[in-house]
C-alpha cells in the first residue's frame, strides 16, 4: 500500500514538472544559416586558402519562455566546402578530406548536435547561452553571445579542433595548416 502512495506521488510531481516545461518552436531550417569559418596558418599560408563551410541545420528547436533552451542537430555528411576564393576544381578534394577519417568522420560520425544547459537574459534580447556541442563523437561545453534582431538569433562561437579530437590539417611538413580555432556563426529563424 505504502508503495502505491510513493508511485502515485511520484507520477504526479513528474506530471508536473512535465506541464510546466515551455513549449519550444521549431527552428525554420529554410532560412537558417550556419557557416564555419577554418583559417588557415603557417609559414606558407600565403599560397593557402581559409575554408568557408555551410552547414545547414537539420532539425532543431528553440524555447523562448521559461525554461529557455536551444536544441540543433546537423547532419555532417550535408556540411558543404563553399570557399569562394577556391578553384571550382579543387571543392570536391576539400570536401572529400573535410568528410573523410581525417577531420569529421562522417561514416563514423553522422550528427552534430547543439543543446544547451542554460540560457541567460544578457540585456534586451541578448542571452549567454551554455551547452553541450558533440562533434566527431566527442562533446564539450561551449558558451557563447546571442542576440535576437528581426526575429532571428544572431552570433558566433569560437571553438578548437583539438578538443574535438580533430587534429587540424596540415600539408608540407606543417607550412601550411588550418588553424586550430574555428569560428561558428549562426543566424536561426523560428517557424
Amino acid at each position: 500500500m505504502r508503495m502505491g502512495r510513493i508511485l502515485l506521488a511520484l507520477s504526479m510531481v513528474v506530471g508536473v514538472v512535465a506541464g510546466v516545461r515551455a513549449e519550444s518552436r521549431p527552428i525554420a531550417t529554410d532560412r537558417s544559416t550556419v557557416t564555419v569559418y577554418a583559417y588557415k596558418s603557417g609559414l606558407f599560408s600565403a599560397f593557402a586558402h581559409d575554408h568557408v563551410i555551410s552547414a545547414p541545420v537539420a532539425a532543431g528547436s528553440v524555447s523562448e519562455e521559461a525554461p529557455l533552451a536551444v536544441e540543433v542537430s546537423f547532419r555532417t555528411a550535408s556540411l558543404t566546402v563553399l570557399d569562394p576564393t577556391l578553384d571550382v576544381k579543387r571543392r570536391p578534394e576539400v570536401q572529400t578530406r573535410m568528410l573523410g577519417k581525417d577531420v569529421l568522420d562522417a561514416a563514423a560520425y553522422p550528427e552534430i548536435t547543439f543543446a544547451s544547459t542554460t540560457v541567460a537574459a544578457a540585456g534586451a534580447n541578448r542571452w549567454k547561452v551554455t551547452g553541450r556541442l558533440t562533434i566527431h563523437g566527442q562533446t564539450r561545453t561551449v558558451t557563447f553571445d546571442t542576440n535576437r534582431q528581426d526575429g532571428q538569433y544572431h552570433g558566433s562561437v569560437l571553438i578548437k579542433q583539438r578538443d574535438f579530437g580533430i587534429e587540424p590539417i596540415s600539408i608540407g611538413g606543417g607550412t601550411v595548416k588550418v588553424k586550430d580555432e574555428i569560428k561558428i556563426q549562426f543566424d536561426i529563424a523560428l517557424r
